[in-house]
């Protein structure tokens, strides 16, 4: 990933900037200074700079200009560090301080233009509209309850709620194994101080996930815009302004756009209302990923040896232990696998989305094919929404086999049957798995062509059926028994008969005088 992961570093979300300090520090001297003064933050300024997080830095020295920013949010950093006293990194002994993160973000958005009535109503109609359209080629009902029309500050206030489910498992892994890591002298050195470490460490979390949620909630067009429902259950959800950015530059209407991404947000609606595993499935699995998170404890033991402990009471000092190169993950064989788990999981997601909203729209919308395909490729090479949730929580979520994914439940449809299709999410070991991407055609024909496909209609049905054919059989066979016992008596009986008519001959006849 070209961007370190949530809790690894501080990474800087503006490449222009990023580019422009690595230039500066190229040039630098060893006194640290760059072209015409001082730099701050990662860009060749001294390390730990405590102003480098606030921007105050750069090629150009200190900007008076920010110094508001920098103040606002230091003070919010330690309004948030003393709410939190007592109780961990973050809210409820979480490590993540998320009002901390809240306020950065806030702030991060700036301003930005409310929602009109107009633009609320015109979400309202695209979404009960798709709706219609969509109950033609799916079997699983409506799933939006109500709809929305967010501002960026809406999408970051209706989200905030999901996140630690997403976060809290990596910062729990990393903090715990940066204390584990630690000497017996550094931990007793530190032990009266361990709170507030805690507490630093939980700012410095929230200040980065701050940071990553304000970009995030400038470019998501949807509540369920990255593949995992974020917003609250049965709320379409769509972004208008960032809509209007993502339609400049397309040779395509903007109510077309919008009708179509409205499309997409009830269709992802409809999966996640109906089908009740598959939230808490991808969500184990973000967990599942995180808790195979392993790192080099050698250099972790070498850079505890060297730490300063009254230098852990500054926020820019644990931002800076955060961003060293020894806390990079290290990539193991389980987390492979539960990433594989999690991106076939969003790939078989998006397809079947896909495929439903061509096949309701392809005939009404004449552009529909065209947008699919710019989507597909934005979540393919990592659009906005995929950088910086890779930032925030360590994972690259590319569903990089949409394609696959999509030509497999097509195929289903067109040679079995929109029950059978839809039915394949009764239950989660009915699904494809990455295998089965690679050959669709496999799949379709084991579930249609080559077997009993009853099983994919009602999974609860095909047992009571398996249950009724082995009664049947367990009696056939008892019949079968009962008959031959009935034959063997049978036989026993004239043999028996036989036998005294002879002996009747031998003994109770008269014989013959000679």
């Amino acid at each position: 990933m070209t961007d370190s992961p949530f809790g690894f570093s501080n990474p800087d979300d503006d490449p222009e900037r990023r580019d422009k300090d690595k230039s500066g520090s190229s040039g630098s001297g060893s006194s640290g200074r760059g072209q015409g003064g001082d730099t701050g933050g990662t860009g060749g300024g001294p390390a730990g700079d405590p102003f480098s997080q606030f921007g105050l830095g750069g090629a150009g020295g200190f900007d008076p200009a920010s110094l508001g920013k920098m103040l606002s949010q230091f003070g919010q950093m330690l309004s948030g560090m003393g709410s939190s006293m007592g109780q961990g990194g973050g809210e409820q002994g979480s490590p993540v301080n998320y009002s901390l993160a809240q306020n950065v973000a806030r702030q991060h958005l700036g301003s930005f233009s409310p929602v009109s009535e107009s633009q609320r109503q015109a979400v309202t109609e695209a979404v009960k509209l798709a709706d219609v359209w969509l109950d033609g080629v799916t079997t699983l009902p409506s799933g939006a309850q109500r709809t929305a029309a967010w501002t960026p500050v809406d999408w970051l206030d209706n989200t905030l709620p999901t996140w630690p489910q997403l976060c809290d498992p990596v910062a729990e892994q990393m903090s715990g194994m940066w204390v584990g890591a630690m000497p017996e002298e550094a931990k007793n050195l530190i032990g009266p101080m361990m709170g507030i470490v805690r507490q630093m460490g939980g700012a410095a979390f929230g200040s980065q996930l701050g940071q990553g949620l304000g970009h995030l909630a400038k470019s998501v067009l949807s509540s369920t815009d990255i593949g995992i429902p974020l917003g609250p259950a049965g709320t379409a959800a769509l972004l208008p302004e960032a809509i209007a950015g993502f339609s400049e530059g397309l040779d395509v209407p903007h109510r077309e756009v919008l009708v179509f991404l409205a499309a997409r947000e009830a269709a992802h609606q409809r999966l996640y209302s109906h089908v009740p595993w598959l939230r808490s499935r991808i969500l184990a699995a973000v967990e599942e990923y995180a808790r195979g998170i392993t790192i080099d404890i050698s250099a972790i033991e070498e850079a505890a040896r060297n730490i300063d402990p009254s230098a852990l009471t500054n926020p820019a000092e644990i931002e800076n232990l955060l961003s060293q190169g020894v806390f990079e993950p290290q990539t193991t064989p389980e987390q492979k696998a539960a990433l594989d788990r999690l991106e076939t999981m969003l790939a078989l997601i998006e397809g079947w989305v896909e495929a439903v909203v061509t096949s309701a729209l392809h005939d009404r919308i004449p552009s529909t094919s065209a947008l699919a395909e710019t989507l597909r490729r934005r979540r393919a090479s990592g659009g906005p929404a995929e950088q910086t949730f890779a930032n925030l929580v360590g994972l690259e979520l590319r569903p990089r086999r949409i394609r696959e994914a999509t030509q497999l439940w097509s195929q289903l449809a067109a040679f079995g049957s929109l029950e059978q299709r839809d039915g394949v999410w009764a239950h989660p070991d009915l699904l494809p798995d990455s295998s089965d991407l690679n050959d669709p055609a496999g799949f379709v024909d084991r579930t249609v062509g080559g077997g009993d496909t009853s099983a994919f209609d009602d999974p609860i049905a095909e047992l009571q059926r398996t249950e009724e054919r082995e009664r049947s059989e367990r009696e056939a066979q008892g019949r079968k028994e009962r008959g031959q016992e009935e034959q063997g008596r049978e036989s026993d009986s004239d043999e028996n008969r036989g036998g005294d008519d002879s002996g009747s001959d031998e003994n109770g006849g008269e014989q013959p005088r000679g």
